[in-house]
């Protein structure tokens, strides 16, 4: 199983340049100067996915008014990701992250036990990334439903 690092406040957040739903790229890089919310998710078009995709998508306004940036990062495949964001009317970048690379350099990966089977596989996480890189906020096996509004009070948005 994978070791598991867990980043923390103060931390350096890990670059990354990953494919978007379109075909292109978005790297971490590309947002210095911002707070970015990345967030990390299972897989797109499942019920908790898209309960939590959607409440990014109905809270953006909010977020970009207080200066964030939503990144979405899940092992699904770009065609899969385009699918998901037109069905859901998602705006924000969904990035694939196929290899899990990023996932694992953010903690997001590892060990999962469900209906009693253990097995890895991405635990569903979200990052804040100050303006200077290094993480403002790291929450790990996160709800689906309700953590967009649990977040937004952690940030004291609400």
């Amino acid at each position: 199983m994978t070791d598991q690092h867990r980043l923390a406040p103060g931390d350096t957040a890990p670059a990354f340049t990953l494919t978007n739903q379109d075909g292109g790229t978005v790297s971490l890089s590309d947002h210095s100067g911002q707070r970015v919310i990345v967030y990390f998710y299972p897989a797109a078009a499942t019920p908790g996915c898209t309960t939590q995709a959607c409440d990014f998508r109905d809270n953006l306004s909010a977020f970009a008014a207080e200066g964030f940036t939503v990144l979405g990062i899940s092992p699904d495949a770009p065609a899969k990701l385009a699918s998901f964001a037109e069905q859901e009317g998602l705006t924000f970048p969904l990035l694939s992250d196929e290899d899990h690379a990023v996932a694992e350099a953010y903690g997001a990966w590892g060990e999962k036990k469900n209906y009693g089977r253990t097995y890895e596989g991405l635990i569903r996480s979200t990052v804040v990334v100050g303006p200077d890189g290094t993480v403002e906020l790291a929450q790990y096996n996160v709800r689906a439903t309700g953590h967009v509004a649990k977040l937004r009070r952690d940030l004291s948005l609400a």
